[in-house]
């Protein structure tokens, strides 16, 4: 009997301390808990970026003075006659500012990379993460709207002449319509990639926007218009968000989304100090199959080819050498004839310069060092590069001289002229900077 008395007592005690692990087992026992603790970091992570560059110092000399006169000057827009200049702005200028504050930004659904391995099988507890994350982001996004839309007041009622039931409900639709469209965004974003991105925010982001300014300007005169929008974006918001929690197979690329929010305020710091990290690509965006690009199978024409090649699938370069040619045609265009011509040249001749020190940053590079290249053969490739890069941009600069100065005739000399200008001025740069 005592015997079992004693068994019996061991199971119980087994049991209680089997309960007793199992309810201390993870640090988080709910997905609720998980969430705010993760909700807390990342604000303690914001806050501590934000030090680095806005410490008790900037707050005492920048912030707490321009807000003293910023809200001075609030004061004076609500009771003191607004500037004669504010009557000359257009309404559809401050509905284009409140669409691109409610199309800004992203959502953040507060997924880390562990939860691959330890949270998924619990797709309950991502759901609740993910549905807290959204509505987390909402609210930050209402109150970025909210704060826009009090700056923006006293110029929509004073200046536009709206009454303060149409500047409610436009307030409402911004709200609404951000709901739809964050979520929205957020699905292309997760989903596709590259130009299918770009192609499918059509309908997920630019169409909508697009309503919004419609009605926006439209409703100033119908509130009605307004809040029956404001209900149709809020039914909108909640498919958009039902649709959102039930995709399968994004949690990787949430993770990512997730990253890039964390990372916009140190971003936005760094901006012009570092630079942009370039996205992973399993295949170039242009010249995918690597065919040869000349028809020379010379080493030199390969290297050339390759140097080619590897400024235009540069992001940053091919970035840099569209805005040089774009800001090249306007300074063109503006000038009179008589300076067309030089500017021609002078522009040529720095985007020459630009061409020949890309070149020499490609020949130097480490990798480029492992091939049994010669000097004289490096600067053969050079030789061929440089007018391949800079033909195209010299025929489109004569084309904006030829054309205005010669009418018809310029259409018949800006393709020759610029062409004979870009080998002209190439040769001279590479018989200059990449002697044999």
């Amino acid at each position: 009997m005592l015997r079992r008395i004693n068994m019996s007592t061991r199971k119980l005690v087994a049991e209680e301390a089997h309960a007793a692990v199992k309810q201390t087992a993870f640090t988080f026992p709910t997905a609720r808990r998980l969430f705010w603790r993760r909700l807390r970091s990342h604000m303690h992570e914001q806050q501590k970026i934000i030090r680095t560059a806005a410490d008790w110092t900037v707050l005492l000399y920048f912030i707490i003075p321009g807000g003293l006169l910023g809200g001075r000057f609030y004061l004076g827009f609500w009771n003191e006659p607004l500037p004669d200049w504010i009557g000359n702005i257009p309404f559809s200028l401050a509905a284009v500012l409140l669409v691109l504050v409610l199309s800004r930004g992203g959502m953040l659904l507060l997924l880390q990379e562990g939860d691959l391995l330890f949270l998924k099988q619990r797709t309950e507890w991502i759901r609740t993460i993910m549905l807290r994350g959204i509505v987390y982001s909402l609210i930050l996004t209402t109150l970025k709207i909210a704060a826009v839309f009090v700056l923006l007041l006293p110029f929509l009622i004073r200046s536009f002449g709206w009454s303060a039931d149409a500047a409610a409900a436009l307030l409402v639709l911004s709200i609404t319509a951000s709901w739809f469209i964050k979520p929205m965004s957020h699905i292309v974003k997760v989903q596709r990639q590259g130009w299918r991105r770009w192609l499918w925010q059509l309908p997920g982001v630019v169409l909508p926007c697009g309503i919004y300014v419609r009605v926006v300007l439209y409703g100033s005169s119908q509130p009605l218009v307004l809040w029956i929008t404001a209900c149709l974006f809020a039914a909108g918001a909640i498919l958009a968000i039902r649709l959102r929690l039930g995709l399968q197979g994004t949690f990787l690329n949430d993770v990512r989304e997730d990253y890039k929010q964390r990372m916009r305020i140190a971003a936005l710091m760094l901006r012009g100090v570092l630079d942009k990290p370039r996205p992973t690509r399993h295949k170039p965006w242009i010249f995918r199959k690597s065919q040869p690009l000349l028809k020379s199978t010379e080493p030199e024409s390969r290297f050339a080819a390759a140097a080619v090649k590897a400024l235009l699938r540069n992001p940053a370069h091919l970035k840099l050498y569209l805005q040089f040619m774009g800001v090249s045609l306007v300074a063109i265009f503006i000038v009179p004839a008589v300076l067309k011509w030089i500017i021609f040249i002078v522009l040529s001749l720095l985007f020459a310069y630009w061409l020949t020190s890309f070149w020499i940053f490609f020949a130097g590079d480490d990798y480029i060092g492992i091939l049994p290249f010669t000097k004289e053969q490096k600067a053969e490739a050079g030789a061929r590069t440089i007018p391949l890069l800079l033909i195209p941009y010299t025929v489109l600069c004569a084309a904006v001289v030829c054309i205005p100065v010669y009418s018809w005739w310029g259409l018949l000399l800006f393709i020759p002229v610029g062409a004979a200008a870009g080998l002209l001025i190439s040769r001279v740069y590479t018989a200059i900077r990449l002697g044999r």
